[in-house]
Order: C-alpha cells, then sequence, then structure tokens
C-alpha cells in the first residue's frame, strides 16, 4: 500500500476506534456492514474510482457515500465510510482494500471486547496453515467463478463448530473477498492485524514437535529481545524439519532446523 493510502487507512482505523469505543456501536454489525460494502466496490469499478477520485471535491465524495449508505447501513458504519470518502487514496483498488482491513478490524475490535481476541487470532493460523496442507480446499475456497453462497456454506460445513462464530465471520469475509490473493494469505494478514491489536508482531514457527508452554515463552522472550518489540508465537509442527526450528517474522527467517542446516552444508559443498 502506498503512502497515502496508509494515511489513509490510519485515519480510517483511528475513526473506526472512536466510533466502537464512545458509542453503543456493535462492532459485529459494523465489521459486517462494512464487509458487505468491500464487496460491493468489487463489484462497482465505477464506483471505486468515484471515491478515489483526487479531483473530486471532498464534499462530493461524502455526499456519495452519504446518499449510497446513510439510510441503510447504521450510523457508525456510515461515519466510517465518510471518512474513507473524504481521505485521499493512492488508487481505487487500495481504497477497497482498505475497506476490506476496516471490516476485519471492526470483527477483532469485537473479539478483543469478548476477550477472545487470541483465540480467534490462533484460529486463523491454524486455519491458513490447514488450507496450505489442502491445496483442494484452497482451491475450492477460492474459486472466483464459484457462487458466493456455494463457498459461504462450504466454509460452513468444514469450519462451523471447530472454531469461534467471530473467526467464522472472518474466514467468510476473506473467502466472499479474497482481493487476487489465496485464501491462506488473506487469513494470515487479519492474524497480523489481531497482533498488531495488542501492538505485536507474528512469529510463525516451523517444529518439528510440538513446544511446551515454557519452550514458547522462552522463544517468545528471545523474540522480544531480538526485535525490541512483543512478539505473538504461533506454532506449526512439521516433521519434515527433522529437529530444531523455522522461525518466519515478517520477511525475515530464521532456520535453525536440521534439515535447513544440512540443506546449508550440501550448498557449501556444491560450492
Amino acid at each position: 500500500m502506498h503512502a497515502a493510502s496508509r494515511e489513509a487507512l490510519a485515519a480510517a482505523e483511528h475513526r473506526l476506534d472512536g466510533v466502537l469505543s464512545g458509542s453503543d456501536a456493535d462492532a459485529k454489525t459494523v465489521g459486517a456492514e462494512l464487509a458487505a460494502f468491500a464487496q460491493v466496490l468489487r463489484r462497482e469499478v465505477s464506483l471505486r474510482r468515484a471515491l478515489a477520485d483526487p479531483s473530486a471535491a471532498e464534499a462530493a465524495r461524502v455526499g456519495l457515500v452519504r446518499n449510497l449508505v446513510g439510510a441503510k447501513l447504521s450510523a457508525a458504519t456510515v461515519q466510517v465510510l465518510e471518512t474513507v470518502a473524504e481521505s485521499r487514496w493512492s488508487n481505487p483498488r487500495e481504497l477497497a482494500g482498505g475497506v476490506r482491513t476496516l471490516a476485519a478490524d471492526a470483527l477483532l475490535a469485537a473479539a478483543e471486547a469478548d476477550g477472545k481476541l487470541d483465540t480467534v487470532e490462533s484460529e486463523l493460523f491454524a486455519t491458513a496453515r490447514l488450507l496450505d496442507r489442502t491445496p483442494e480446499l484452497e482451491q475450492a475456497l477460492g474459486d472466483p467463478a464459484a457462487p458466493a453462497e456455494a463457498k459461504r456454506q462450504l466454509v460452513d460445513s468444514v469450519f462451523g463448530g471447530k472454531v469461534s462464530p467471530l473467526t467464522l465471520s472472518l474466514i467468510e469475509q476473506v473467502v466472499a473477498d479474497p482481493a487476487g490473493r489465496s485464501v491462506a494469505h488473506g487469513l494470515d494478514g487479519i492474524a497480523e492485524l489481531a497482533a498488531k491489536r495488542r501492538e505485536r508482531s507474528v512469529a510463525h514457527v516451523t517444529t518439528a514437535v510440538p513446544l511446551t508452554d515454557d519452550e514458547r515463552n522462552q522463544l517468545a522472550d528471545k523474540l522480544e529481545r531480538i526485535y525490541g518489540r512483543p512478539i505473538a508465537v504461533h506454532v506449526e509442527v512439521q516433521p519434515n524439519v527433522l529437529g530444531g526450528i523455522v522461525v518466519k517474522v515478517g520477511d525475515e527467517v530464521i532456520d535453525g532446523s536440521a534439515a535447513g542446516r544440512i540443506a546449508a552444508l550440501r550448498g557449501q559443498l556444491a560450492g
């Protein structure tokens, strides 16, 4: 996302936090309404362009939002969309992506208020890893030609009752509007947003055997000292790492696995 869009999204996130904390707004309702509007933006290219048009007056863009949804959506959602409209976005695609992010943020705020943010974050990570391991399910959920209702029913049949209702809603949001990404990638992005709400980064840890609570805590402490900020540790067990662990924080990978060391040795011998 370009600089202008990052600033616009930050302004909209600030407005979202304000309306959710300073009123009787229901975060789940706001999240659902923002997600629905994001889908409208995905379908209506002319609307995306109109709201992101830098040559249009700010009042005209805000008025467009009010005319479209002022009587249809909750007051809190309309306020957030007004901030979206009055801000300067780098391009229409990033405006639509910003609304998708705001929709996820609202549901994460609901999870935080319910004391379930940790659970939702962990479930999102686990679901993304399941999709990584089952490409046929990833393909079915991410198929742009499949009917939306059929994909929603597939989500409910696979994940319903196995994850929390808020996590299920977030999965449905990503499946309904993947924006050219894999579903797993979209879920990882929302897990990152969950960590951001607690001002933490996320470490994706791959290990041959499960970590104990003490080992997980020790690893989190070491990573916090390395990166200078709190780190949320998400663990995936994969026997093919042989031993040790692989840690990925953002774009940086720390490969301490036996498989990684063997591969490095082979590279040295080949060189």
